[in-house]
């Protein structure tokens, strides 16, 4: 048996351990059921498993880095509603996720690309003071892309 401080108290009576537990108001958990003996320590068991819960939370959180989200525009994209999609980026880069932004061009919007190059640099410069620009404006078939990820 293991008691609450992590020290060994050596070969002990089941009864003996679970009266041990109840006076200290604690748990009897098995740590090892297949040794023989049973090796079992007390310990707050609601307290260990909400402490290795958030344990689990904070390296999901830090594993989303790696998840994106993607914005989508058009090259004719009005101000008010460019600082709509920017308030979202801005929010999604707060949150740890990296944003790939689209531009899209329809029909003969593609004899002018380089009017959604100057949107796409228009956001590049909106958020130069919280990310970085992982992959300059490039045109993929009828669709620009730049790729943003937060400063750490």
């Amino acid at each position: 048996m293991i008691d609450e401080k992590g020290e060994q108290k050596g070969i002990v009576l089941l009864s003996d351990a679970l009266s041990m537990a109840k006076e200290k108001e604690l748990d009897l958990v098995a740590i090892s059921p297949q040794m023989v003996p049973i090796v079992c320590k007390l310990m707050n068991y609601s307290r260990y498993k909400f402490e290795k819960d958030k344990k689990r939370k904070k390296a999901h959180k830090i594993n989303r880095s790696g998840q994106m989200k993607e914005m989508r525009m058009g090259p004719l994209i009005e101000k008010h509603d460019l600082d709509t999609k920017n308030r979202h980026i801005r929010e999604f880069l707060t949150k740890g996720y990296k944003v790939k932004v689209s531009v899209f061009f329809r029909g003969r919007q593609m004899a002018h690309v380089d009017i959604g190059k100057n949107v796409l640099l228009k956001v590049i410069e909106e958020f130069k003071d919280i990310a970085v620009c992982e992959q300059n404006p490039k045109l993929e078939g009828r669709r620009m892309t730049i790729m943003l990820k937060a400063n750490k």
